[in-house]
């Protein structure tokens, strides 16, 4: 007989891990399924938090490294406009650390950990819900859920499955992470806006002190993301000593940038995180998004299996939130068609005025990213769990 439940959870990142420990404090019998046997391993995401996500959520400290204040912005004439902030702005998440003790902490709820099973398909039972099959160790394994959550990246399948929207427009990103490299000075954050190298995009190089991570990401039909990464690490060369430090991983993956998808719920199902192209258009800034997102699903879902009420679904409409990301649309529209690095130089020149970095220190250090949900965040009250393991790029969440 297969399995009944409240809730699957497809995809252990980090949206995932957030909506599956919420629904399991709600008192909900969740299941969380993954293709991976530990959701740490091949973690694709660079994974930098914003201070908005700091000050708004509680993370284990030994998920984040030291906190970072500054950033360079580099034309590719190497004009370089300087940012500080008297604040604690961006502190990089020890990814794969925080993903085992997300889980950890879902399963202290109650919540089933299915680690190797990857989702093959689900159909409207006729009992209500979903009748799920999922592939694992050469068999398929069945359940039932009253409503299945798409947790599994830009590519959902289970988006295909719920008939909800899929993205269509995303970017292509690789990185680099090194340890062991020396810092001289302050933590800091380079950001290089190069139409050839990064186009639509940027390539960049943060050290908190710890980690060095640095890469590039654009439009994949125009530039070989492998062959732009050897330029920006001899960029880096010029700013850091890598010779004497290691390359730990290398990584990458599709980020979306079409904004949150406008169907995004229905009555078997939902998606959160990259499924539901939460990343922002202008700078496919995706963690907070995820996080909020997540909030929201895990406010939405218990009232909506305890009421069965519409209107309670009708709260996790994309439509709600992709009129709050018109202008950052256009502006993604804009920042593609730059193609020329005269143009980006011309630009700087604008950045390097009083107006212009009031603008840029908007876009880095500003509070805005995904709208106001009206969801609790609900800040974990939990205690700190032990340490349980042994860091623009996304992973499934």
């Amino acid at each position: 007989m297969a399995d009944s439940v409240d809730v699957l959870v497809v995809g252990a990142g980090l949206a995932g891990l957030e909506t599956a420990r919420r629904l399991g404090r709600a008192g909900l019998h969740v299941v969380i399924a993954d293709r991976k046997a530990d959701p740490g391993a091949g973690v694709h995401t660079t994974g930098i938090f914003v201070r908005k996500s700091l000050e708004d959520f509680e993370f284990p400290a030994e998920a984040l490294g030291p906190p970072i204040r500054r950033v360079d912005l580099v034309a590719p004439g190497g004009v370089t406009v300087d940012l500080r902030s008297e604040r604690d702005e961006f502190r990089v998440g020890r990814m794969a650390e925080l993903y085992r003790i997300r889980l950890a902490d879902a399963v202290q709820t109650g919540v089933r950990w299915w680690p190797n099973h990857a989702w093959i398909g689900g159909e409207a039972n006729r009992g209500g819900g979903t009748r799920v099959t999922l592939a694992t160790r050469g068999t398929t394994r069945e359940l039932t859920a009253r409503l299945v959550i798409g947790a599994d990246g830009a590519r959902s399948a289970v988006a295909g499955s719920l008939g909800l929207d899929r993205n269509r427009t995303w970017i292509v990103g690789v990185e680099e992470v090194w340890r062991g490299v020396p810092l001289e000075g302050e933590p800091r954050f380079w950001c290089w806006i190069d139409p050839v190298h990064a186009p639509g995009y940027l390539a960049w190089a943060v050290h908190d002190g710890q980690e060095v991570h640095f890469g590039t990401g654009g439009y994949q039909a125009r530039f070989d993301p492998g062959a732009s990464l050897a330029v920006i690490r001899r960029r880096v060369l010029a700013v850091l000593d890598l010779g004497r430090g290691s390359r730990v991983e290398r990584r990458g993956g599709l980020i979306p940038v079409g904004g949150v998808l406008g169907r995004i719920a229905s009555p078997r199902g939902l998606l959160v995180g990259d499924a539901a192209g939460a990343p922002s258009p202008l700078t496919a800034g995706g963690l907070d998004p995820c996080l909020r997102l997540a909030a929201l699903a895990a406010d939405v879902v218990p009232r909506y299996l305890g009421t069965g009420d519409p209107r309670e679904l009708a709260r996790y409409d994309g439509r709600r939130f992709r009129s709050r990301f018109v202008s950052r649309l256009l502006m993604r529209r804009v920042f593609g068609a730059l193609r020329g690095p005269g143009t980006v130089d011309l630009a700087f020149r604008v950045l390097a005025t009083g107006l212009g970095r009031r603008f840029a220190e908007h876009v880095f250090f500003g509070r805005g990213s995904f709208p106001d949900v009206g969801a609790p965040l609900g800040v974990s009250d939990r205690p700190a769990l032990p340490d349980l393991v042994s860091g623009g790029i996304r992973d499934p969440a």
